[in-house]
């Protein structure tokens, strides 16, 4: 009975003291970081307090949780104009993991369906290339293309610019989706793509083991240490038609005996081409007409070729020109209409005489 009461007692009085060399365990603590633990034990027999008894050091190393995000920069489409070159979208690509990581880079063209941003992706841009923004300054052109990110720190974040060209021949409205995908890799060697990560097979407490823990993204999967999220470009292009018509305004004959003019020889014809863009369209620059003087008629230097914003709107005329020989041995007609906004027409008049 003496040996059991004692026993007892000692249990009932003794303490458990956790001693370690960190802070207690938290979210986000680095990988490889040591745990240490060990125990300490009081007691008292017969009411003396007798030596502590302490335990063996447990250790071990905090493990690998990969996880990464991929967010589009700008919550819009860019928007570009056919045959554009070099033309860019924004990528926030953040380290959620506990350990500096590589991140691998690769852009894909999406395949029809729905864009970023609710459109049609309808075609694909060209000369993709990615471009990480080493030095924070928001600016691609100062930087190198690549095809990943180099030792990003737990808990940051790098802008990646993902830049293409614009095929000729694209409609407004037109739109490529681009989708940029983040996996992450080993960090630890600078200026190289370390070895690709993936979960550890088994959880060895003195190394540092993988974990992967992101979420899906665009066209990633869960758990499989990449993420994923798309732009668009979206084309504004410009719509420009041209019409050409001939009105003819004097005669010989009726000039003597009234009546609506006609087009014999002698006659004054004017002609008049045109030029409009259509509403919703881009801004169209630099827009030069030109016209052959038909080998028939004979044109009207002194008429000249005159610009103005409709076949019958003589206000705030501008002028062309006629050059020699043409097609026709007559002369050709030209000039520039400067810019046409989305809705804009402006006309190019000359006259001449028929032969």
């Amino acid at each position: 009975m003496t040996r059991t009461s004692r026993w007892l007692g000692a249990v009932s009085s003794f303490a458990l003291v956790a001693l370690s060399t960190n802070a207690a365990l938290a979210a986000g603590t680095d990988a490889g970081t040591p745990i240490q633990n060990t125990v300490s034990v009081t007691f008292d027999v017969g009411g003396v307090t007798q030596p502590s008894v302490s335990s063996n050091t447990d250790e071990f190393v905090v493990d690998r949780k990969v996880n990464v995000t991929v967010a589009e920069v700008g919550g819009s489409a860019t928007i570009v104009t056919p045959g554009a070159v070099q033309q860019v979208t924004t990528f926030q690509v953040t380290n959620l993991s506990n350990d500096t990581l590589d991140y691998e880079l690769t852009v894909a063209n999406q395949s029809g369906g729905t864009s970023a941003f609710g459109d049609t992706d309808n075609f694909d841009v060209t000369s993709v290339l990615i471009y990480v923004d080493t030095d924070n300054d928001g600016d691609w052109t100062d930087e190198t293309a690549t095809t990943y990110i180099d030792e990003l720190a737990a808990d940051t974040s790098q802008t990646v610019f993902v830049v293409a060209s614009v095929p000729l021949g694209q409609a407004t409205g037109d739109v490529s989706t681009v989708t940029l995908t983040a996996d992450g890799h080993a960090g630890g060697g600078a200026g190289s793509l370390g070895t690709e990560l993936t979960t550890s097979a088994t959880n060895d407490a003195s190394v540092v083991d993988t974990v992967l823990a992101d979420g899906s993204g665009d066209t990633d999967a869960d758990y499989d240490g990449a993420y994923s999220a798309s732009d668009d470009y979206k084309v504004s292009a410009a719509s420009i038609s041209a019409v050409k018509s001939s009105t003819i305004i004097s005669d010989p004959i009726t000039d003597v005996t009234g009546g609506t003019p006609k087009a014999i020889p002698g006659a004054v014809v004017e002609y008049c081409i045109l030029v409009t863009n259509a509403s919703g369209s881009a801004d169209a620059t630099n827009i030069s007409v030109s016209d052959d003087v038909p080998a028939e008629v004979t044109r009207d230097n002194t008429f000249g070729v005159v610009l103005q914003t409709s076949c019958s709107d003589t206000s705030n005329p501008g002028t062309g020109s006629f050059a020699d020989p043409g097609a026709n041995g007559k002369g050709v007609a030209s000039g520039n209409l400067g810019t046409l906004s989305a809705g804009e027409t402006r006309a190019l008049l000359f006259r001449a005489t028929i032969d």
